[in-house]
């Protein structure tokens, strides 16, 4: 408990005085600049002065706060290195104006024969370099090409997809793994 004239020093701050009046759980002190502030009974710490070089001596309070205080010590984590086929993801963009110059004159047919051509060729190419994955981002639309294409993949035995990252591709992509034989 403090009293009138006890010498305190604020927990969360670099606040040093001495205890003015005691009104039911609130302490007015003065501090050391000549302000006068109000704070909790569990917001100070009473200390001793002394006349050596450790000027302050601490409580077994000041003491236990301050261990409560101090930072948790960090723990270094070991990162697992992967390899550089792992770090690579062939993304492969089916929208026509990234395939082709020009699509003027291009009948829907044909827009979805180049992209399907362009999605099996690339990949049957991510097979054979064993890629472990591959993006084709097709567009959300009306979800024809998105079709075409899962009936593409759902072809192949050594290959699974779902909809791709969300957050980075929108709704209008396709992850695929491709499962590597040993």
């Amino acid at each position: 408990m403090l009293h009138k004239g006890d010498k305190v020093s604020v927990l969360d701050e670099a606040i040093e005085g001495v205890v003015v009046s005691v009104q039911n759980n609130e302490i007015l002190i003065e501090t050391t600049d000549g302000f006068l502030m109000t704070y909790f009974v569990n917001e100070l710490i009473k200390y001793n002065i002394t006349n050596d070089l450790n000027s302050f001596i601490s409580s077994d309070k000041l003491h236990k706060a301050l261990h409560e205080k101090k930072e948790p010590i960090k723990r270094s984590f070991v990162k697992e290195k992967k390899s550089k086929k792992d770090e690579f993801v062939l993304e492969i963009d089916l929208h026509i104006e990234k395939l082709v110059p020009n699509k003027k004159g291009l009948s829907n047919y044909d827009i979805l024969t180049i992209q399907m051509d362009t999605a099996k060729r690339q990949l049957e190419f991510a097979i054979s370099k064993r890629m472990p994955k591959v993006v084709f981002i097709h567009g959300v639309g009306e979800g024809v090409l998105k079709a075409e294409l899962d009936f593409l993949l759902g072809r192949y035995e050594n290959v699974s997809f779902h909809d791709a990252n969300y957050q980075k591709y929108g709704l209008g992509a396709t992850e695929v793994f491709i499962k590597q034989r040993v």
